[in-house]
């Protein structure tokens, strides 16, 4: 999956005014549901180990800031959950060319194939955020089960989900 970053860069100017003193307005808080995380309260890493409990995976480790993770099962498959709330199905889709189009659970998602092997599904959660789910198999030789296997843990990440 791609993955885009926008800088914003601020300026400000200086003048002298002649009169009292006071601080500019800050931003109205925004009630827009467009930019709010509609994971707020969900951790990727705790998901994954709930849905992964006794059966022989590591502990999900998280190596960046975002809320995504990943937990490895020896000599049989790594999942990856990441929960996005500034992407949807359609970004998914620009990034991921051949993407196909499938149903979660009756949620809309798209699965693509991983060019390194293994495969994503993404599911839709409202028209800006999606849940994506990886899986890598440990063996190049089995890559043709990663996309059963990652529609098969996306049907189990499903209902954690937000309503979208």
């Amino acid at each position: 999956m791609a993955v885009a970053c926008t800088l914003a860069a601020g300026t400000a100017c200086t003048s002298t005014v002649s009169g009292s003193a006071l601080p500019a307005p800050g931003p109205a808080p925004s009630s827009s549901p467009g930019n709010s995380d509609v994971f707020a309260g969900l951790n990727a890493c705790q998901l994954l180990d709930q849905l992964n409990a006794g059966q022989g995976f590591n502990p999900g480790e998280n190596k960046s800031a975002r809320n995504q993770c990943t937990a490895s099962k020896p000599e049989f498959i790594t999942y990856s959950l990441a929960l996005d709330s500034t992407q949807g199905l359609s970004g998914f889709a620009a990034d991921n060319t051949g993407a196909r189009e499938i149903s979660i659970n009756g949620r809309d998602a798209l699965q693509a194939d991983i060019p390194t092997g293994g495969c994503a599904v993404a599911v839709g959660v409202g028209e800006h955020a999606l849940a994506l789910v990886l899986a890598t198999m440990a063996r190049a030789s089995e890559d043709a089960q990663g996309c059963p296997n990652a529609q098969a843990f996306a049907e189990k990440v499903e209902p954690l989900l937000p309503a979208g």
